[in-house]
């Protein structure tokens, strides 16, 4: 009789550490969030507007799963209540982290919001026209600088001449003129790596804003998409250096109010935790979530 052994499965891959445009856009605004979110991975509370990103993006995803003739708001908001059935399926503490639990007498008017949401998303465009080639398409390229770009696309059109179309859900309202460059950032990250990958850049960017029903639309110029690349760079070249040194200093501006970690920053006289530093994990770097791109 012969022993046999098992093979042992394969090891993942381990990957190097990567840039979102959701990580890229947290060092922007302050490097110490850039570390309690990527580094230290410190939990955040959800709340019901990240949450209604969530469940409207699920929405929209398994819509254009359908035939066309059934993309229509009747069928969009009959799937709200199965897409928030999958969530808490997923992630069973989100009823009791948002309402009092299953049964609490406000979940159907938030349910309700988000139907009012998808109908918004109907008066900007008729998805019974539209047959995407990618919907939640990860897209992940290598600079020549050795930098890599990870990130998820809502939705990538492309026209019978091969044009490329970006299309982002946002189920905020739309920006003032003077916030549409913090707007646009996230969408030429992904037309960026769409260039590296394809060859060439995205005829249109376009936002949609659900929250009033407002679009925001953007024609990248291959040479901006470079100078693009090397202040992404310039970027991850700063967070690589306090990555070494832990220096993620807090900046304080008027979004402290909504930061999960404000208690434990000191720029609030709050004291961070011990720095862990840099991730074992290199994946956590760049981790992004639908929640960070709903808006």
């Amino acid at each position: 009789m012969t022993d046999t052994v098992e093979a042992a499965p394969a090891e993942r891959p381990r990957r190097r550490p990567a840039l979102s445009p959701s990580r890229a856009g947290d060092f922007k605004q302050c490097p110490l969030l850039y570390r309690f979110r990527a580094v230290d991975r410190l939990p955040e509370r959800h709340t019901r507007a990240q949450v209604r990103g969530t469940l409207v993006h699920a929405v929209l995803e398994r819509l254009y799963e359908l035939p066309a003739a059934e993309r229509v708001p009747t069928t969009a908001r009959d799937l709200v209540a199965p897409a928030w059935e999958a969530l808490c399926a997923e992630a069973p503490e989100l009823a009791s982290e948002l309402f009092s639990g299953p049964e609490d007498p406000e979940v159907p008017g938030w349910l309700e919001s988000a139907g009012e949401l998808l109908e918004a998303y109907f008066a900007l465009e008729d998805p019974r026209l539209l047959e995407p080639v990618a919907r939640e398409l990860l897209v992940e390229t290598e600079l020549e600088s050795g930098l890599l770009l990870r990130g998820y696309i809502d939705r990538l059109d492309v026209a019978p001449g091969g044009q490329l179309r970006v299309v982002d859900y946002k189920t905020g309202a739309s920006p003032r003129p003077v916030a549409e460059a913090r707007a646009l950032f996230q969408m030429k990250f992904y037309a960026l790596a769409l260039l590296h990958l394809r060859g060439v850049a995205p005829t249109q960017l376009r936002l949609l804003y659900l929250a009033d029903a407002e679009s925001l639309t953007y024609s990248p110029a291959e040479d901006e998409l470079r100078r693009f690349e090397r202040t992404l760079e310039a970027i991850w070249e700063a967070i690589l250096t306090a990555g070494r040194t832990g220096d993620f200093r807090p900046n304080r501006t008027k979004l402290c109010e909504w930061c999960s970690h404000k208690a434990l920053c000191p720029a609030w006289d709050g004291t961070p935790p011990e720095y862990p530093g840099w991730p074992a994990d290199p994946d956590s770097a760049a981790a992004e979530t639908v929640a960070d791109r709903t808006g």
